[in-house]
């Protein structure tokens, strides 16, 4: 098992109790944007089954982690998985009000999640262990898009230019903020138990490809589904070029440029966004505050 690499300045990891009111958000949070509202609306359905799945696979790794500082650090990432579940799924919630009922695809997620990357009971010994680093080493791998994505919406002042819904700018940015100050834990977890670069290789160019297959499907069923939409509404490339040109979603030349990162040989997650601004962030989050 490899040395974790020391970390300067330190953070000790908690969950943030927050709540979000939704009963007055519209269908269309971004005012005008139908496209990119449901572009950042996948969030809402992946993140909730994708970090409940993250909380499980880290539950069971831990009886397995021997240093104490990752232990303490993996107890805190937990926690705040949990609460960011949560908090996406109480728009989940939301959206049958407005005509939209996300569970045709939210249930395909939530298969996906437990049927094909849960824990199987039926492996044992050397199986066993290495399906779950392999599953840790996919979380490693989703957890740098996490967090080069929180680096984005703390840097997007299109949104604010936009007048997005302040309470989902809110819910965005504490949840980004928090990714990136947890973004080294579920790298010095998979480094914990392999640390070989072609387990980080192979990993990411497993989820890169199927996140990027789930958010387009995402948002095709978000448009299609949408009651304000006309019927048959589909995303189109040159949406998601023009939303990137408003700052209103990361580009694909800057998304691409922070994955080609994750394949650098001296890669390490601190390269992606800045704590100290996310602490900045989360002490002035208007739901963070209201939790402390």
């Amino acid at each position: 098992m490899s040395a974790l690499p020391e970390q300067p300045d330190r953070l000790l990891l908690h969950a943030r109790d927050v709540q979000f009111d939704w009963s007055q958000l519209p269908m269309h949070w971004v005012p005008g944007e139908p496209f990119s509202t449901h572009l950042l609306n996948v969030l809402h359905l992946l993140l909730p089954e994708g970090e409940r799945w993250f909380v499980r696979t880290f539950q069971e790794a831990l009886p397995l982690i021997g240093d104490d500082r990752l232990r303490e650090d993996v107890l805190g990432f937990c926690g705040q998985e949990a609460v960011h579940a949560e908090a996406h799924d109480g728009v989940l919630r939301h959206l049958p009000s407005k005509g939209l009922d996300p569970t045709p695809f939210t249930d395909q997620v939530g298969w996906i999640f437990s049927r094909i990357l849960g824990e199987k009971r039926q492996l044992t010994g050397r199986a066993r262990h290495e399906y779950l680093v392999e599953r840790l080493a996919m979380i490693a791998a989703i957890e740098h898009v996490t967090a080069l994505l929180g680096h984005w919406v703390l840097n997007s002042p299109g949104l604010d230019r936009a007048r997005t819904d302040p309470t989902m700018l809110d819910l965005l940015r504490w949840h980004g903020a928090e990714e990136v100050e947890h973004r080294c834990v579920a790298y010095d977890v998979m480094r914990h138990f392999d640390g070989r670069y072609f387990r980080r290789v192979r990993a990411m160019l497993i989820a890169g490809p199927v996140l990027t297959i789930m958010w387009i499907k995402g948002v095709r069923f978000l448009m299609a589904n949408d009651p304000e939409l006309p019927p048959g509404s589909k995303p189109r490339w040159r949406d998601f070029r023009s939303a990137a040109k408003r700052g209103l979603c990361p580009s694909g030349g800057s998304l691409l440029r922070s994955l080609a990162r994750y394949f650098r040989p001296g890669y390490y997650p601190d390269q992606e966004g800045s704590t100290a601004q996310a602490v900045a962030y989360l002490a002035q989050s208007p739901a963070a505050r209201a939790a402390h």
